[in-house]
């Protein structure tokens, strides 16, 4: 029997965390066991449960869902977080995945997308929809003087091989190792090998700093 994946709901709305528990336990291998509307209550409840999975709102009544990730994954390094959130802005995605967080969801695709990220997710893989990506190329096409998290001396992109290319632009894209597998016709372990080799390389080994190394040099665009 498939082991279930247990999982804990934070949202202000009553309404959307009955939804969303309705959708979720309609799944065999799924089994919400707690719920919370504010960040205080999540952070508790969430270290005593302890969840496979946390879906979390950014937009808390107390204090934000990035804070209240953050105060998760100090207490259950192992746990996965995502954000099922209005907020696409760039400003929140990078601050969510920088406290820890491994998905990244506008609440409008919630309906289509929200399995493939708690599988992806469950693999130990960052789910990041195309949307995502685009909205934050869009901010830095304008906002040129936000702060950015990587270094300010930059590793030229042309110690990347053309296959080191391809594999970070479809990262970035928020494609799971998997399907960029078969996008590009290699295996599993070669993807993490290339994924390795391209961290090694840029000097950059968290998710956020490479989906922004990737937008501020356009690699994506290539694609």
């Amino acid at each position: 029997m498939e082991k279930q994946t247990t999982i804990y709901l934070v949202d202000d709305h009553k309404l959307l965390r009955d939804t969303l528990r309705m959708f979720l336990e309609s799944k065999a291998n799924i089994r919400v066991i707690g719920e919370a509307g504010n960040g205080a209550d999540a952070v508790e409840e969430v270290l005593y449960l302890q969840p496979d999975l946390v879906l979390m709102d950014i937009t808390l009544p107390d204090f934000d869902g990035v804070e209240a990730t953050a105060r998760i994954i100090k207490g259950l390094p192992n746990i996965k977080v995502i954000a099922v959130t209005m907020h696409p802005e760039q400003l929140y995605l990078l601050k969510f995945l920088e406290a820890g967080g491994m998905g990244y969801l506008h609440k409008s695709a919630a309906d289509r997308d929200l399995l493939k990220a708690i599988e992806q997710v469950q693999r130990g893989e960052v789910f990041l929809s195309t949307d995502g990506v685009q909205v934050i190329a869009g901010k830095y096409r304008v906002q040129s003087s936000i702060p950015s998290a990587v270094p300010q001396k930059e590793i030229s992109p042309e110690v990347l091989s053309s296959r080191e290319r391809q594999v970070l632009g479809l990262l970035s894209h928020g494609y799971s190792g998997r399907e960029i597998g078969e996008i590009l016709f290699l295996s599993a372990s070669t993807v993490e090998t290339y994924k390795r080799r391209i961290s090694e390389k840029l000097k950059l080994f968290k998710k956020a700093d490479l989906v922004e190394y990737t937008i501020r040099h356009k690699i994506f665009e290539d694609m």
